[in-house]
């Protein structure tokens, strides 16, 4: 398998994802599979057209011309419920790339329903309502919050891929907006900065610094609120997560030029995961 069987020749990638939906299906197609690390490929032994050997589809693809955001998944075996990967990408309203949402699952892990309730009523990741037993399960299994499998450790190649797509769209800056604590930790760490919310990340930093008013709610009362969580960034989040803020975790817009890093730093780089 080869890397370049995944990036079609086009002669013009448009700049913007509305500009992409307008194109014919099989050219939009073409090009969002550039958003698809081929270390996903290779992990899981996929044609780089996303179809299996039966010629069943691999890629779900949701771009409807008129809109300006898409949805990708990516599927390791067709008719598995839960893609490896799934991303939302829209444009922002001066045009700029914007990751609405990127998730990677490992399919061979044990799943977590944080993402629906026992009736099967979705959970939206916790912001319409949270299924506590398997958030707890979750917990404890390892996961941050959000996280209904484990993840595959393909960070850094997803943010070189998707800087790749970027670049071809003559984009040279993108924004995310982390869902959760342990997100924009770890986008930092890869060198993303802040546009909105450093003050709010530094804020949460200080609270759970020794002597501060965060740490000090880690009273146990729930299983979200253990002591312990002070000191891991992980169960910092279930913890912010679970209301130990007041407030929820919103507002925070991280951005990353094409090719270079930022300096934020707003948790201790010893706090450990």
């Amino acid at each position: 398998m080869k890397s370049s069987a995944n990036f079609a020749a086009i002669e013009r990638v448009p700049a913007s994802i509305g500009g992409i939906n307008r194109l014919p299906e099989a050219e939009k197609r073409l090009i969002y599979l550039r958003a698809v690390p081929f270390a996903l490929l290779k992990r899981f032994g996929l044609s780089p057209y996303l179809v299996d050997a039966q010629g069943r589809p691999l890629f779900d693809l949701k771009a409807p011309t008129g809109a300006s955001t898409v949805e990708l998944s990516v599927y390791h075996r067709y008719g598995f419920p839960d893609p490896v990967l799934y991303a939302h990408l829209g444009d922002s309203l001066s045009g700029q790339l914007h990751i609405l949402l990127y998730i990677i699952n490992d399919p061979d892990a044990p799943r977590f329903d944080v993402d629906r309730m026992p009736d099967g009523r979705p959970t939206r990741f916790g912001v319409l309502a949270r299924n506590l037993e398997a958030e707890q399960a979750a917990m404890e299994a390892g996961l941050a919050p959000g996280q209904i499998r484990r993840g595959l450790r393909m960070l850094p190649h997803a943010i070189t891929t998707f800087e790749n797509f970027a670049a071809a769209m003559g984009q040279r800056i993108y924004f995310v907006e982390p869902l959760y604590y342990h997100n924009a930790v770890l986008f930092e760490r890869y060198g993303f900065g802040y546009q909105k919310g450093r003050m709010f990340m530094e804020r949460i930093a200080r609270g759970f610094a020794p002597g501060g008013d965060l740490r000090a709610r880690l009273d146990g009362s729930t299983p979200f609120r253990r002591p312990e969580a002070a000191d891991s960034i992980r169960l910092r989040s279930w913890a912010i997560h679970d209301g130990i803020l007041g407030v929820q975790f919103t507002g925070v817009t991280m951005y990353k030029r094409v090719g270079q890093s930022s300096n934020a730093r707003t948790c201790p780089p010893d706090v450990p995961w």
